[in-house]
């Protein structure tokens, strides 16, 4: 990041409870939180899309009594750096096991949500040998996020059209940045199927208070290049999820929340079907490491609402690793 990108996006942030520090990876500087006994099991969380490790901010308080817990700013998220033209499954998952490798220094507990337990699972199959100790993948959209996915519907059937308005208002950088138009044409864009959504996608907490009349701050802090890397479909460029899950080299924990699908279109609401979680879960066995599969009543980001559930199931798991 040049010192005039920073300069210009200083304002977009807001003071957390942690300290936050930089480490330079090479083609990006990452931002990142390191709480708890240094000597103690290492656990980086990798947040969901349009999320800043500060919505972990409350699981981490709980997370740091057991673990030494790293949380990350993605590269296009928070205080990282923002690369045009650069935002894929590829770059996502080397910037992590780099940050890994220089910082952690040690074998650690992977654990990302939505397209960070995909970069997760990037992580576990492809980084190099020792550095992930077991993968966390909380609630990811396996399949579902593949333009023409091989298991159930792909990504212009879920949550795809989300995403494609956040690109077309407020484009690559914040280039565009009509965020009132964007709330406005909400309503008449987005399927039918995805209007009880928008206040989750686009509010602040509560998802019954619908849109918020200002950019939320963990989209101020987001470009929404990621977003149309999505719609795209060059997110997933040269990254297939079914070859990917067949080659994950540690223990996985695979999280499976709130689902639902319309039953005229076969559009999902949610982050995989029961066939798509299945799927990976057979793909995941067949690596014979260990998988555990927990269908969880809970909302796709779980880490931030319910901290307390999210901080047991993470530590009973990580006590059956080896």
């Amino acid at each position: 990041m040049g010192m005039s990108e920073a300069a210009e996006r200083a304002d977009s942030f807001v003071p957390h409870r942690f300290t936050e520090r930089l480490v330079d990876l090479g083609e990006i500087r990452m931002n990142y939180v390191a709480e708890g006994d240094r000597d103690a099991p290492a656990l980086l969380l990798v947040p969901a899309q349009g999320e800043s490790w500060w919505g972990y901010e409350e699981a981490i308080g709980l997370l740091s009594a057991e673990f030494r817990v790293f949380a990350i700013d993605l590269r296009g998220q928070g205080r990282s750096t923002w690369t045009p033209g650069r935002y894929n499954l590829n770059t996502w998952g080397a910037d992590v096991e780099r940050f890994i490798d220089l910082v952690i220094q040690r074998p650690t507990v992977v654990a990302g949500n939505s397209s960070g337990g995909l970069i997760t699972a990037y992580v576990a199959a492809y980084a190099k040998p020792g550095l992930v100790r077991g993968a966390i993948l909380e609630d990811p959209p396996l399949f579902s996020s593949q333009s023409a996915p091989p298991y159930g519907p792909g990504m212009m059937q879920t949550l795809g059209p989300i995403f494609a308005l956040w690109a077309k208002w407020l484009g690559p950088q914040w280039s565009i940045g009509d965020w009132t138009g964007m709330v406005e044409a909400a309503p008449h864009e987005l399927p039918a199927f995805l209007h009880p959504g928008i206040g989750f996608m686009m509010g602040e907490g509560d998802p019954e208070a619908g849109a918020s009349p200002t950019p939320v701050q963990h989209l101020r802090e987001y470009d929404p290049e990621w977003a149309q890397a999505w719609v795209t479909g060059t997110a997933n460029a040269d990254v297939d999820h079914a070859t990917m899950l067949a080659q994950i080299k540690a223990p996985v924990l695979l999280t499976h929340h709130f689902h639902m699908t319309d039953p005229d279109t076969g559009q999902l609401m949610g982050a995989m079907t029961d066939i798509q979680a299945g799927q990976a879960r057979r793909l995941l066995e067949s690596t014979e490491q260990p998988v555990t599969f927990t269908p969880l009543d809970a909302p796709h980001t779980m880490h931030e609402p319910m901290p307390q559930q999210y901080a047991d199931v993470i530590t009973a798991w990580t006590k059956t690793l080896p």
